[in-house]
C-alpha cells in the first residue's frame, strides 16, 4: 500500500512571541505561536484587528524580529540574521505583494519587474528571462512593459507587483491585504491570478487578510486571535469562513 507524501515545510515558526514597551506596561503582540506553512500552497492567515497576523508576517519574512522563538525559511534559521544577512534573504528568497502597490513610479513595468534582480546587481538566467516572460504573457502585461505605474489601472499596477514577487521564483511569497485596494471584481481577478501561480507553478503564497471572499481563495485558512492560532480550516466558502470570524469576534 502505498501512501501519500506529506507537504514539505517551506517557513515555520516554533515558540514565537513579539513584544512592546518596557516589562510594566508590555504589549503582546504575538503569544507562543507554533505554525508551519507548507509548499507550493495557498495559505491564509486571518484574524480580526490585532489579532498579530501582520506581526506575524513580517516576523517570517525577515522584516522584523521576534522578542522569543524560532522562525526558519527552507531548512535555514533566519532567527538570529542580522540586518544585511535579513536584506540579502528577502532580496534572494522571499517575494512581496502589498495592498499599495509599492512599484518605483520612476520605472516602467519592465523596469519594476527586473528591480529584484537589479537590487541583487545581477542580470536574469537564460532560464530566469524566460520565466519573467511567461508572467509578463500570463498577467497580461506584455503591451504594458513601457508605462509607468500612474498610467496604469489599480489592478495592472498589482499585476505587476505580482510578475515582481514571482520573478526570481522565491521561496515564499508574501501578500499583505493584496487586495485591499481594488474593486471587487478586480479583487477577485487577483485573488486568482495568486490562486494559479500556486496550483499551476507550485509557489507558495502566505496572504494576510481580514477579507473572507480572499481567503476563500487560499488552500488553507489559519485564524489568530490575541496573538495566538485558534483554529485553521481546509479551503472553504467565505460564508464558512465568515461565520467563524464572527463567533471569533462575538467570544473575544
Amino acid at each position: 500500500m502505498t501512501t501519500s507524501a506529506q507537504p514539505s515545510v517551506v517557513a515555520s515558526v516554533h515558540g514565537l512571541r513579539k513584544s512592546y514597551g518596557p516589562a510594566d506596561n508590555q504589549v503582546v503582540a504575538l503569544d507562543g505561536v507554533d505554525l508551519e506553512i507548507e509548499r507550493g500552497r495557498f495559505t491564509a492567515i486571518m484574524g480580526p484587528s490585532g489579532s498579530g497576523k501582520s506581526t506575524l508576517m513580517h516576523i517570517m519574512a525577515g522584516l522584523d524580529q521576534a522578542t522569543a522563538g524560532r522562525v526558519r525559511l527552507g531548512d535555514q534559521d533566519i532567527t538570529d540574521l542580522d540586518d544585511g544577512q535579513l536584506t540579502i534573504l528577502r532580496r534572494r528568497r522571499v517575494g512581496f505583494v502589498f495592498q499599495a502597490f509599492n512599484l518605483v513610479p520612476t520605472l516602467d513595468v519592465a523596469g519594476n519587474i527586473a528591480l529584484p534582480f537589479e537590487l541583487d546587481g545581477r542580470r536574469p538566467t537564460a532560464d530566469e528571462k524566460a520565466w519573467n516572460e511567461t508572467l509578463i504573457s500570463s498577467l497580461g502585461l506584455g503591451d504594458r512593459l513601457t508605462h509607468r505605474p500612474h498610467e496604469l489601472s489599480g489592478g495592472q499596477q498589482q499585476r505587476v507587483a505580482i510578475a515582481r514577487a514571482l520573478g526570481t521564483r522565491p521561496d515564499l511569497v508574501f501578500a499583505d491585504e493584496p487586495t485591499g485596494n481594488l474593486d471587487s471584481r478586480t479583487g477577485r481577478e487577483v485573488l486568482a491570478l495568486l490562486a494559479d501561480a500556486s496550483a499551476s507553478y507550485g509557489q507558495s503564497i502566505a496572504m494576510v487578510t481580514h477579507d473572507p471572499i480572499a481567503a476563500s481563495y487560499a488552500d488553507r485558512i489559519i485564524f489568530l486571535a490575541d496573538g495566538r492560532v485558534v483554529e485553521e480550516m481546509a479551503r472553504s466558502s467565505a460564508e464558512a469562513i465568515g461565520s467563524f470570524m464572527l463567533n471569533m469576534e462575538r467570544a473575544a
